[in-house]
């Protein structure tokens, strides 16, 4: 399968510099292997505190929906 890296690169929203940018698949492998979630699975202001945890993702989700 070809990689769509430049098309890929139109919609990504993180604003961490990162040689996996545009690179979906290896930037989930990267983020899986922390135990993290990429940044484009984050609202604008979530990604920007670059804290990819699963656990601030539920926290900052919940706080969104006010669960």
């Amino acid at each position: 399968m070809e990689c769509k890296q430049n098309e890929n690169l139109k919609n990504c929203t993180c604003t961490a510099v990162c040689s996996n940018k545009g690179i979906c698949c290896e930037c989930v492998a990267h983020h899986r292997e922390n135990n993290e979630l990429p940044g484009c699975f984050f609202t604008a202001q979530g990604e920007k505190t670059y804290n990819r945890s699963i656990e601030n993702f539920i926290r900052l989700w919940q706080q969104k929906n006010h669960c």
